[in-house]
């Protein structure tokens, strides 16, 4: 990586280089969107920490009722996704980008105002469709405006920066949760609002001509005439299969969010606060070490072989985490401990493989087609895995922590045939 006067000091600082090469990325544009992402993640966390509460509480859904409106969300997101991508290969990745992510804030404020409960599901599902459409687009502008040598490593610093600022979020959502009134609740969700509205003005500063070079196509151009046609991404086989794949490997976040608690509190004697502990855990290794876990995954062959270690790892970590039942509860505790750290290794290995690869195997004019699909695939991933995994894998015990396991495992090594298949149809270079 080419070296810039922010890698010499952080303006204003007072750091040696050292130390604020540590904070500051040296890359000025990978700064600017992190600063959006920091705002972002902040409001997320504190809207995240207190939602189920406001909505339970203080609107008066049912847990039935709130579950069948997410789900319904979720969904909806998936379906989203795919045609946001091809709408900013089309009318540019910004100003679709800006849109969404300022219909995100506008819905999110609305929860505050809502009557009744379906307008609760609509406003739910446009609020999921805006919010996950835009994170398709957001991949795709990474593409823009970063060099390709540097969109893995930039995503994986933004992705740092999302955990700082999720769990600052979550941090002041706990004093709201404290008080526990409805004029904090109503504050935190508009606080959430506003952080979308903001960055909406940010991203609309954002220069689309970047380091990478790539602006949009020319009205009336080969570019411009390709976005109008048929997605490419949905005809091209070795990227759908890499995108199948992505999404398996996707299941490990239900697996920590919804099967590790389930499995601490149902099926083992740890003390209940360990819930707590294993999150904290996850967060404080992906925090130091996904920047790290992106370096060699510069080429497709490398980006398959981390994707493979990581089923490896995460299918050892399922095994870990198992064993916990029925040892005593200090043991337990240490043991689903040790399990998530395995899974936090196998997460950002696996993530950093499968951003580069869903980058190489896409096409330099149609980045937004391709970020679509590959994002609806996780979303479709992150709506099912909980039910899945709550159902299939909890209440199996080692059995199904094995047949997770498996399939993590199967889903990373085949990465590599997947990588070889589009190899042979030209569409990457097996350097490895």
């Amino acid at each position: 990586m080419t070296t810039s006067p922010a890698a010499n000091a952080a303006p204003g600082s007072g750091l040696p280089a050292s130390k604020a090469s540590r904070l500051l990325h040296p890359d000025p544009m990978v700064r600017r969107l992190a600063r959006l992402t920091l705002l972002n993640t902040v409001g997320s966390g504190l809207s995240l920490s207190i939602g189920v509460l406001f909505f339970t509480r203080y609107l008066g859904l049912s847990a039935a009722q709130l579950g069948l409106a997410l789900t319904a969300a979720g969904l909806c997101g998936v379906v989203a996704s795919v045609p946001a991508g091809r709408a900013a290969d089309r009318w540019g990745s910004r100003p679709i980008l800006v849109t969404l992510v300022a219909l995100t804030g506008l819905g999110t404020a609305g929860y505050t105002a809502v009557g009744g409960y379906p307008a609760f599901v609509a406003l739910a599902c446009l609020v999921a469709a805006a919010d996950r459409g835009a994170a398709a687009v957001r991949n795709a502008l990474y593409a823009e405006v970063l060099p390709p040598a540097e969109r893995v490593a930039g995503r994986a610093y933004l992705r740092v920066v999302t955990n700082v600022g999720l769990c600052v979020g979550t941090g002041v959502g706990a004093i709201a949760l404290q008080v526990d009134s409805r004029t904090c609740y109503l504050a935190a969700i508009l606080a959430d609002a506003a952080s979308y509205l903001v960055v909406a003005v940010m991203f609309l500063r954002l220069p689309v001509r970047g380091a990478g070079g790539a602006s949009r196509p020319a009205p009336g151009g080969p570019a411009w005439r390709a976005s109008r046609e048929r997605n490419p991404a949905l005809r091209d086989g070795p990227f759908l299969l890499v995108t199948a794949l992505s999404s398996v490997l996707a299941l490990q976040f239900a697996m920590l969010e919804v099967g590790v608690p389930l499995w601490i509190v149902q099926q083992t004697d740890a003390p209940r606060i360990t819930v707590a502990a294993t999150l904290v855990v996850n967060t404080l290794l992906v925090i130091a070490f996904q920047v790290r876990a992106t370096r060699g995954t510069e080429h497709p062959a490398a980006a398959a072989r981390a994707c493979g270690r990581a089923g490896l790892i995460l299918a050892a970590s399922c095994l870990v985490i198992a064993l916990a039942h029925g040892a005593r509860a200090e043991l337990a505790a240490l043991v689903v401990l040790v399990g998530v750290a395995l899974q936090a290794v196998g997460e950002v290995l696996g993530q950093a493989g499968t951003w580069a690869l869903s980058y190489d195997l896409a096409g330099e004019r149609a980045h937004g087609a391709y970020q679509g699909v590959f994002n609806a695939g996780n979303a479709a991933a992150l709506m099912i895995g909980p039910a899945l995994v709550s159902t299939a894998v909890v209440g199996h015990g080692l059995l199904g922590w094995a047949v997770l396991g498996t399939l993590l495992a199967a889903a990373g090594l085949a990465m590599g045939p997947a990588v070889r298949w589009a190899a042979r149809r030209g569409k990457v270079a097996m350097a490895s």
